[in-house]
C-alpha cells in the first residue's frame, strides 16, 4: 500500500522520508510535474486537511499532508500560519532578516521565546476518516542567521536544551526531535494502530 505524500516541496520531501522510513511514501512528482493546492486555511490544521484531501480525491489514494510554522511569542505567534507566504517570493534571509529586525527590541530569552509547530493529517478516501497527529519544538530566536542547514527559518531558530540553531545542527540530530519528526513519527504510530502500516 503507497500513501502519497501531498507536497512538491523536496527538501520536506526528503526529510520526511529520512524521519519516517517505514511509511510507504509515494510522491507527487511520481503522478505530475505540477501541483499546488492554495493554503487559504487560518490553521495549519485546515491547510493540512485541504492539502490531504484535495490531493487524496485527485490521485485517488491515501494521503497525507502537513502545514507547519514558527509562532513568535511576542509577535503574537507570527508569522505562524502565514510563515510560507510572509514576504512570499521573497528569499529567506530576506525573511530571516526582517523578523530579527522586528525582534530587535526584545533580549531575555524569554522576550525571545519560539516555536515551530507541525500538523500532519492522513485521508482515507474511501472512509471519509482522517488522522491528524501534531509536533512542536520549544525554543527562541537567535540572534543572528546561523548555519545553512535545514530550509525556511531553521537558521534564526535555538531549540531548547541547544546553543546552535536547527540551521547549525545536523540532521541527524535534528531529525530525532524537530516538529515535523515529533509529528510524523505520532502520525506513524496512529497509522499502526488504526491499520494502515
Amino acid at each position: 500500500m503507497n500513501i502519497l505524500l501531498a507536497t512538491m516541496n523536496e527538501h520536506k520531501t526528503k526529510e520526511i522520508a529520512r524521519i519516517v522510513p517505514r511509511i510507504p511514501f509515494t510522491s507527487v512528482r511520481e503522478y505530475t510535474s505540477e501541483w499546488d493546492v492554495e493554503e487559504d486555511g487560518d490553521t495549519f490544521e485546515k491547510n493540512a486537511l485541504k492539502k490531504a484531501r484535495v490531493s487524496s480525491l485527485h490521485f485517488g489514494i491515501y494521503a497525507v499532508a502537513d502545514d507547519s510554522g514558527l509562532e513568535i511569542k511576542q509577535l503574537d505567534n507570527f508569522p505562524g500560519v502565514r510563515s510560507s507566504r510572509f514576504m512570499e517570493g521573497m528569499a529567506y534571509k530576506d525573511r530571516m532578516e526582517k523578523i530579527l529586525d522586528m525582534m530587535k527590541a526584545y533580549k531575555s530569552a524569554g522576550e525571545r521565546y519560539a516555536q515551530f509547530r507541525t500538523v500532519a493529517i492522513f485521508y482515507d478516501p474511501l472512509e471519509d476518516k482522517t488522522i491528524q497527529a501534531e509536533g512542536i519544538v520549544r525554543g527562541q530566536i537567535s540572534g543572528g542567521i546561523y548555519g545553512e542547514g535545514g530550509f525556511g527559518y531553521d537558521p534564526i531558530f535555538i531549540p531548547e536544551g541547544f546553543e546552535k540553531t536547527f540551521g547549525e545542527l545536523p540532521d541527524t540530530v535534528k531529525n530525532t526531535f524537530s516538529h515535523r519528526a515529533r509529528a510524523f513519527k505520532s502520525l506513524e504510530e496512529r497509522l499502526k494502530e488504526e491499520g494502515y502500516l
